[in-house]
């Protein structure tokens, strides 16, 4: 799973329109197992020490890794829905920081 999530974020430029391509120094996915609802919680993060944010990097790489997540287990079941993929916490960048309470 680390694989896609890594293989994501290094594909962003290809994937989103208009999305440049940026020089990545780290990618992290972490995978968390819920087993009251079976559920399956994905953090991602990616930094670089270019200029630019790199926040459309880890959300690709949440995504990425959902929708494989997803293939993995289509064949016993098709009702698995990929929900709440949302910014947690952004530096750098023209915007500088920003953080939202999750």
């Amino acid at each position: 799973m680390m694989v896609t999530g890594v293989c994501g974020a290094k594909q962003t430029s290809n994937l989103i329109p208009l999305c440049h391509n940026i020089n990545l120094s780290h990618v992290h996915l972490d995978l968390t197992l819920n087993p009251r609802d079976y559920s399956i919680e994905i953090k991602g993060q990616a930094t670089s020490t270019g200029k630019t944010g790199v926040e459309m990097e880890a959300l690709t790489t949440v995504m990425v890794a959902g929708l494989t997540v997803y293939d993995m287990c289509k064949a016993a079941s098709k009702d698995i829905l990929i929900t709440n993929v949302r910014l947690g916490h952004k530096s750098g960048g023209k915007s500088r920081d920003w953080s939202k309470n999750i």
